[in-house]
């Protein structure tokens, strides 16, 4: 991103198929987006974002409560009723799904226009003003 340059107006549709299409290249069938969030530290955080306490009272709605399984086990779990969430609503991300049927998240209901503005600026490169 050059220094200085007039930023882009885009749409929040705009905004948010832009980030999708960045995502696409890395989820696939087994990993979804807060999976790969969560590994790589980036966009929300995906199951990190949240201190176990949080992260557990989320999830327990949709996958139990367990005294025996690890933070690590859970997220695998969560990261399989993500998919299936995809699969379900017939969609490509989990943002997706979470934006039809809020679940742990509101999927890209939970970032402003100014949030989805500095992620673009960070995971694309672009300087954006979002409207809309």
């Amino acid at each position: 991103m050059s220094e200085g340059a007039a930023p882009v107006i885009l749409s929040r549709n705009e905004a948010i198929e832009k980030l999708r299409r960045s995502f696409d290249q890395l989820c696939d069938a087994e990993h979804s987006m807060c999976q790969v969030a969560a590994e790589r530290g980036f966009f929300c955080r995906g199951f990190r974002r949240w201190h176990d306490a949080e992260f557990h009272r989320r999830w327990k709605v949709y996958l139990g409560s367990s005294t025996h399984l690890s933070r690590t086990q859970i997220e695998e779990l969560a990261n399989i009723w993500q998919l299936s969430e995809q699969v379900r609503h017939r969609v490509r991300l989990a943002c997706d799904a979470q934006a039809i049927a809020h679940g742990a998240c509101r999927g890209w209901d939970e970032f402003s226009n100014d949030s989805l503005a500095a992620h673009c600026s960070q995971i694309l490169g672009l300087n954006v003003v979002v409207e809309g």
